[in-house]
């Protein structure tokens, strides 16, 4: 049984621009966003339980009256893509490679991770048996339409994982660009960088995201406040030197 603390909730959540909304989860402090269109949901992230994922569709259908029909996991860390089993009829989309990561032994090691950081054996197990293959896996940039608007998603790496995937939702005149970012860049504490982190390559995939949403664009870490493209650029600089890489 998961913990009350997982729960999204009503509450919590922030509108980034009409129809773009994101929350902190309580627990990692991971963050999901959602994008509505006139007829489709767009779900990015999932939480880290079957039952935080559901607990999301039925939120945010709530909010905004309309399908979830897409969920793109922005990495294939435990407390960003283990709710994905809980939305059967939502196409999944990732990052390319990222359906390498699913073979029972990889399983096995998203399982690991996930109790490491004091999630319940059997929690974590269901949720990774359950989590679906993408249905696309994304080399380049792929537009998903969700009716009268787009999401634009990118992929950025390697650099946090081998399979990062930014989205980029225009704001069209109507507000702000919005780009989830994923933990490619994260507000509340120093990036981490685990042993499937490319840090050489990090500043380089920083410099994409940064190209992809512009210097007026509201920024979305993958943990943390939202940011802008100033506090991005001075992240890069800093995994820059932290990694050693020669300043672009």
């Amino acid at each position: 049984m998961e913990s009350s603390w997982e729960d999204p909730g009503n509450g919590g959540w922030e509108e980034l621009a009409p129809g773009v909304v994101r929350r902190r989860l309580p627990g990692w402090d991971a963050t999901v966003g959602a994008v509505a269109g006139e007829d489709a949901l767009l779900l990015v992230d999932a939480g880290a339980t079957l039952g935080t994922g559901a607990r999301l569709r039925q939120v945010l259908h709530d909010r905004f009256s309309v399908p979830l029909r897409h969920v793109v996991l922005t990495h294939p860390h435990f407390d960003h893509a283990l709710g994905a089993g809980a939305l059967s009829g939502a196409e999944v989309c990732a990052a390319v490679g990222f359906s390498s990561l699913l073979s029972p032994a990889g399983r096995r090691q998203i399982v690991e991770d996930a109790v490491r950081h004091g999630l319940a054996r059997d929690t974590a197990e269901e949720a990774a048996e359950a989590l679906p293959v993408p249905r696309h896996e994304v080399s380049g940039e792929l537009v998903i339409p969700l009716g009268g608007r787009r999401a634009v998603l990118l992929n950025a790496g390697p650099a946090h994982t081998a399979h990062d995937l930014a989205v980029l939702v225009p704001g069209d005149g109507a507000g702000p660009d919005v780009v989830f970012c994923g933990d490619l860049v994260e507000e509340s504490g120093e990036p981490q960088a685990g042993p499937d982190a490319h840090r050489a390559w990090w500043p380089a995939a920083l410099d994409r995201l940064l190209d992809f949403g512009g210097p007026d664009a509201r920024y979305v870490p993958g943990h943390g406040a939202v940011v802008d493209a100033a506090f991005v650029r001075t992240q890069r600089d800093d995994l820059a030197r932290r990694f050693r890489v020669s300043p672009a």
